[in-house]
C-alpha cells in the first residue's frame, strides 16, 4: 500500500509524515519523527508506557493509527518541560521518587499531566483509578501516588 501524508501538531510544532495506512502512532513518533521518549512496551494497550496526549485525552499510542492523528494535537513526554524548566509533574516524580528504572515513566508523566488537568485535587483513590492504565514493575506505586499529589499541590500554587 502507498504511504499517506499526515500533518499534526507534536508538542506545539507542526509536523508532517508519510505513513503506512496500518502504521501505529507510537512508531511514527519514535521512528519517523525521532522522539524516543514515548516507549514501546506490550503493544497491546495493557502497560501504558506509550501513553501520549491526543487532543486532550490520554491514549495509548500503540492502539492509535498514525492516520488518526492527522490534524490533531499530540503531546509526548518531550512536550512537558518548557524553557523555564521541568513541568510540575516531572519535578514531583523526581522529588517523591516516583520512578526507578524509568521505563514506564514517560507514560506515567503524560498520564499524570492529563489526569491532573481533568481532576486538579484528587484523592488517593482517584489517583489509583486515574493512573490504573499505566503499569510499573519497580516502584510499588506508593511514591507515584505521592508524586501525583505533590504535582497537584504545585499546580494549584502556580
Amino acid at each position: 500500500m502507498a504511504k499517506q501524508h499526515i500533518s499534526f501538531s507534536l508538542n506545539g510544532q507542526q509536523v508532517d509524515a508519510l505513513v503506512e495506512p496500518r502504521e501505529l502512532l507510537v512508531h511514527t513518533i519514535r521512528e519517523t519523527l525521532s522522539l524516543t521518549g514515548t516507549h514501546i512496551g506490550c503493544e497491546t494497550s495493557h502497560c501504558g508506557v506509550c501513553t501520549v496526549d491526543l487532543d486532550g485525552v490520554s491514549v495509548k499510542a500503540c492502539t492509535v493509527l498514525a492516520m488518526q492523528a492527522n490534524g490533531s494535537e499530540v503531546m509526548t513526554v518531550e512536550g512537558l518541560a518548557d524553557a523555564d524548566g521541568l513541568h510540575a509533574v516531572q519535578q514531583a516524580f523526581i522529588e517523591e521518587h516516583g520512578l526507578q528504572c524509568g521505563f514506564c515513566t514517560p507514560g506515567m508523566l503524560v498520564r499524570a499531566y492529563r489526569f491532573l488537568r481533568d481532576n486538579p485535587n484528587p484523592t488517593d483513590e482517584e489517583i489509583r483509578w486515574g493512573m490504573s492504565g499505566n503499569l510499573c514493575r519497580c516502584t510499588g506505586y506508593q511514591n507515584i501516588i505521592k508524586a501525583v499529589h505533590s504535582a497537584a499541590q504545585k499546580l494549584q500554587q502556580a
